[in-house]
């Protein structure tokens, strides 16, 4: 868990509930889900085995020992877990380096964020070494805290990373806005006891209890986040 820039919770608006806004990463921040795929395929071609399309599904948003495991139990492929990581990331930082999309409306959301001092924290089930690459082009001052995949002793799904970084910034995660892009994520962030804002990539999200679902983050404003956390 890193710590970028010191930024004390009372700089939120006078009045607010909202003490913190926590941002996943791959698919949420930066169009980048898409890039796992592709690089999961071209290891799994050189390797001999060809991916079914329905097992996208199934390893998006997942830590990366959910999907690299399900993978190799699949394919059968003569690959251990370890080796196939370091392939995963090399190929995965490959692609970001030739090309990083931000995803609609990432910027002017971040820009709002930290021009109005909210604490932010970027949460990913990306290992470090990953999320310092990506850090560099989304703007390492937006962000107060950056918690990474293999800094937690749970990953997504487990509630651990939002739980970090809510006590690195010193506030209730119950008064934390999440915004995510896939369910694993979503259940992360819920039960941390979070309240998120659903954004789906890959996969429908549906709306429940604590939980807004909308198109895009061109939706997602301060005032909408604000508008999300009940007063105490």
């Amino acid at each position: 868990m890193t710590s970028t820039v010191p930024a004390p919770v009372t700089r939120t608006a006078e009045g607010s509930a909202l003490q913190a806004v926590l941002l996943d990463m791959d698919g949420t921040l930066v169009d980048t889900e898409g890039f796992w795929w592709d690089v999961e395929v071209e290891i799994f071609r050189r390797l001999g085995h060809t991916l079914d399309a329905a097992w996208r599904h199934i390893v998006v948003g997942g830590p990366m020992t959910r999907s690299a495991g399900f993978l190799i139990e699949a394919t059968g492929a003569d690959i251990t877990f370890a080796e196939l990581s370091v392939l995963l990331n090399d190929g995965f930082e490959a692609r970001i380096g030739r090309t990083l999309p931000l995803m609609p409306g990432a910027a002017r959301l971040l820009a709002e964020l930290s021009g109005h001092g909210v604490p932010t924290a970027l949460v990913s089930a990306s290992h470090r070494r990953i999320i310092d690459r990506v850090i560099s082009s989304l703007g390492a001052r937006h962000f107060t805290l950056t918690v990474a995949g293999d800094e937690v002793p749970r990953t997504k799904p487990h509630p651990d990373p939002y739980l970090a970084a809510a006590a690195g910034l010193g506030v209730d995660p119950a008064r934390c806005a999440v915004i995510e892009d896939t369910a694993t994520g979503v259940a992360s962030a819920e039960a941390a006891g979070c309240h998120v804002v659903a954004v789906p990539s890959l996969a429908p999200i549906d709306p429940a209890a604590r939980r807004t679902v909308v198109a895009s983050l061109e939706q997602v404003d301060l005032a909408f986040l604000r508008g999300l956390i009940a007063a105490p």
